[in-house]
């Protein structure tokens, strides 16, 4: 039996890898609970997207990012992703390397338009979204212009952080003011979950943890509508097998120029 100090004999107070686990146990749990509520209609409008000959655009900034990888060119996921990233200014928008050091470039919505039109967005194209906040500015000017375009946004969020915030937009509009569908991540407010002693403060972040699994859930609804339907979904598979290039290239080509995958 492992030591107690390491909590591995079932030790769930302070810091430890049992102790977490058995915090985000039930935030997990009310993740799954969007599966009757909100994760339909936005399965829904995926499928829609892609039956139109839609992309999914897939934006977040700062540890969000991780949301937009998960949905867009991930093994088992769809081939009609794009992931949109902050540093696409540099590579594709002509913008100088050091714009990327700034550390409040998520903050600064003067180049989410910029953003947009690098995404190379065509009508059909719905937008994802992730923002544990909700409030920066990079994104919410992104969901402003996404909407100004007409296309469908889902959001994920915290409702508990983004309600506890005010706005860094100019408009005073944060994220899910713009969303046609919400998916709450139910990270807690500041997102970490364990106390340090002494009031040390809060460690041990989910939402990335979290998001991954809406991503996940909302790949399984899409892909249900389409086998129930008879269609066979253009997915990746894995590139570490024999035959995934091989696989993936020819379905990437019927999306040449609205899918891209950076690093």
């Amino acid at each position: 039996m492992a030591s107690s100090k390491h909590g591995g004999s079932g030790e769930t107070s302070g810091v430890s890898a049992q102790s977490y686990v058995h915090t985000l146990t039930p935030i997990l749990a009310a993740v799954t609970e969007l599966i009757d509520g909100p994760i339909q209609p936005a399965a829904d409008l995926m499928t829609a997207s892609l039956r139109a000959n839609g992309v999914i655009q897939a934006f977040g900034s700062g540890h969000s990012e991780a949301l937009a990888m998960e949905i867009a060119g991930r093994a088992g996921g769809l081939i009609a992703t794009n992931r949109i990233a902050l540093r696409d200014l540099v590579l594709l928008g002509g913008e100088p390397p050091e714009l990327l050091r700034s550390a409040e470039l998520e903050r600064d919505p003067k180049y989410s338009r910029k953003l947009y039109e690098l995404s190379a967005a065509r009508p059909g194209d719905l937008f994802v979204i992730a923002s544990n906040s909700g409030v920066n500015g990079s994104i919410v000017e992104l969901a402003s212009v996404v909407k100004e375009h007409g296309h469908p946004l889902i959001a994920i969020t915290s409702l508990q952080h983004t309600s506890g915030m005010d706005s860094r937009h100019p408009s005073g509009k944060k994220l899910i003011d713009f969303a046609d569908v919400v998916l709450d991540n139910q990270a807690p407010y500041g997102d970490s979950v364990l106390d340090l002693p002494d009031g040390g403060g809060k460690v041990c972040a989910v939402s990335s943890i979290t998001a991954a699994l809406i991503a996940q859930m909302l790949v399984a609804e899409v892909l249900r509508r389409m086998t129930e339907a008879g269609e066979t979904p253009p997915v990746y598979l894995s590139a570490n097998i024999p035959g995934g290039d091989e696989h993936n290239h020819a379905l990437e080509e019927r999306y040449a120029g609205r899918i891209r995958r950076t690093a």
